[in-house]
């Protein structure tokens, strides 16, 4: 006898379309996904990237690894205080190879769905795994089409990264005060193919102009009125 079946969940069509909100956007909707270890800069790129975008009136979002560790990607602790040990132990996330994987993927998803709502959706997450950003750019433009994920490697020496440290996390990792940590105690997998590599050695400004240079030549931003 075979056990319960789940519910059927079936993908509800919006009565606004995708093509219409970017035809009011005046860009397309488009996942801009950096990745680089801790203190390579992506943050900071990002962060002025959207500043630009902002100023041309252009709708976007930045899901900062960070933030999202407060609430979508909490981890046990901060769930324990509000739920229970049981629900922060299965839902919480920390930095093991497994959390670290479900954490690229609802960030992933969350940020699909921006994409498809016209949006121009920034991350700036490690995400140290290929197989976890393959993933997402699988499913980002399984949805869509190939040009709505742009993987932006923001390549930075580690040893320039440790110069930088501003959260002190390298000093820790060092000291093994923190496991798991990307380029100490965790590997990080760079791109093989990445959209955009950027040298996070040169001034942020200019790396921030060069993606949105990119997104004007391939027709992300539509020109200027």
């Amino acid at each position: 006898m075979s056990g319960p079946q789940e519910p059927q969940v079936f993908w509800h069509a919006t009565s606004v379309a995708r093509q219409d909100r970017e035809q009011q956007n005046r860009h397309r909707g488009c996942v801009l996904w950096f990745t680089g270890l801790s203190g390579s800069g992506k943050s900071t790129v990002a962060n002025l990237v959207e500043s630009t975008l902002f100023s041309k009136g252009c709708r976007s979002f930045l899901l900062d690894g960070d933030n999202v560790r407060h609430g979508l990607c909490a981890g046990p602790g901060i769930l324990e205080k509000k739920y229970d040990v049981d629900f922060a132990k299965r839902f919480g996330l920390g930095f093991s190879p497994q959390d670290r994987e479900e954490n690229i993927r609802r960030v992933g998803c969350l940020a699909q769905l921006f994409c498809s709502a016209g949006m121009i959706t920034l991350t700036a997450f490690v995400s140290p795994y290929r197989r976890d950003r393959d993933a997402v750019r699988s499913w980002v433009t399984s949805q869509g089409s190939e040009q709505d994920f742009i993987e932006i490697f923001v390549n930075t020496p580690l040893e320039l990264c440790e110069q930088r440290d501003p959260k002190g996390l390298y000093k820790q990792a060092r000291e093994g005060k923190i496991p798991h940590f990307t380029g100490i105690s965790d590997p990080y997998e760079a791109p093989v193919e990445a959209e955009l590599v950027l040298d996070g050695s040169a001034p942020p400004e200019n790396l921030a102009q060069q993606v949105v240079d990119y997104l004007y030549k391939n027709q992300i931003l539509y020109p200027e009125r």
